[in-house]
């Protein structure tokens, strides 16, 4: 296949996306589909580049509690390791005659140390054992004090819960032809003042030089008062659209990338939140609609939003003077063969 060497000259393409226009160093998309940034920094060495901070703020739950686990078992056998050094003889009040159960004695003795927590049983005796448990007071206070900030930073910090449709849909609309995908809150943080941006990513190739070239996809609206439910955004194909005259070759030879950027205030925060996502060619639809999400309830006194439905959507017939026709056809045409299996 190869690459677009033609697009809808009416489109003014964007010049500060700071995505970078030269389409041979860039690999694959620019957005994973949870908003991170698909790149990987080499060059200098990883403590030098690394933000400790911002990866424990960042980190999944379960990696994070792993590491609060594993540091507390780490430290604790250092420290049983160094009474056992200094001797047992410095710990008073154990009761143990394996070695295994003097080894295990210490390591919890350390643990009640480190923890402040300090039954009494177990003592140290004489300058080197209380200078280790004195220190290891301190550690455990430390580092207790530096849990407790991060906690705090995980569970306070700002974030747009928004969940975004697996696919984006090419839609009949208005006796013509629209993008839209669709996303919706799923807490109770609700924004106000939302606003939603498009961008598309295409390799183009001008004067024989494959170059990336990003268009600003207008929206039908684009801005929001509040975001309570669902939300599909609408870009509508007309003439000053990139996606005018292109054909489903077209927008895959072009390894198009649909990125998209919402920002809103969140007043649980009280703070400007973010959220990005990103569609690549590979995840786009041609001749469909997404179904309802939500309903009024049994006794119509409110609305229920199913947000297991996101992605559901029905295939329908394009516009004949469609480009997107024929795939169109196609589509529907697969669907029935699977359908009849």
């Amino acid at each position: 296949m190869g690459l677009l060497k033609s697009f809808n000259k009416r489109a003014k393409a964007e010049t500060e996306t700071g995505l970078g226009t030269n389409a041979s160093i860039n690999g694959g998309r620019f957005f994973n589909k949870d908003g991170t940034p698909n790149i990987e920094m080499r060059g200098i060495p990883l403590m030098e580049r690394l933000n400790l901070y911002h990866t424990l703020l960042s980190l999944p739950k379960w990696k994070f509690l792993l590491i609060i686990i594993v540091s507390f078992i780490t430290i604790n056998l250092a420290f049983a390791g160094l009474y056992l050094f200094i001797g047992m003889e410095h710990l008073n009040g154990m009761v143990a005659n394996t070695y295994a159960e003097k080894f295990g004695e210490a390591f919890f003795f350390s643990a009640q140390t480190f923890t402040t927590v300090g039954y009494g049983r177990i003592n140290p005796v004489g300058f080197a054992a209380s200078f280790v448990a004195a220190l290891e007071a301190l550690t455990g206070l430390l580092s207790f004090a530096l849990i407790t900030g991060l906690l705090y930073g995980r569970f306070a910090r700002p974030k747009a819960y928004i969940n975004y449709s697996k696919n984006a849909l090419f839609v009949p609309f208005r006796d013509g032809v629209a993008f839209m995908m669709r996303m919706v809150p799923y807490t109770r943080n609700f924004l106000v003042n939302v606003e939603a941006r498009l961008t598309m990513s295409m390799q183009v190739v001008e004067y024989g030089v494959t170059k990336n070239k990003f268009f600003q996809l207008a929206l039908d609206i684009s801005k929001a008062n509040t975001l309570i439910s669902n939300w599909t955004l609408v870009h509508i194909i007309n003439e000053e659209s990139p996606f005018y005259g292109l054909t489903k070759e077209d927008i895959d030879n072009s390894k198009a990338e649909i990125l998209v950027f919402v920002q809103g205030f969140d007043e649980s925060f009280s703070n400007t939140v973010i959220s990005r996502t990103s569609y690549t060619y590979e995840e786009f639809v041609y001749g469909a609609k997404f179904l309802p999400m939500y309903h009024p309830n049994n006794d119509n006194s409110g609305t229920i939003v199913h947000l297991n439905k996101l992605d559901d959507y029905e295939v329908l017939e394009l516009p004949k003077g469609s480009s997107f026709y024929h795939q169109n056809e196609l589509q529907r045409g697969n669907q029935f063969e699977l359908s009849n299996k």
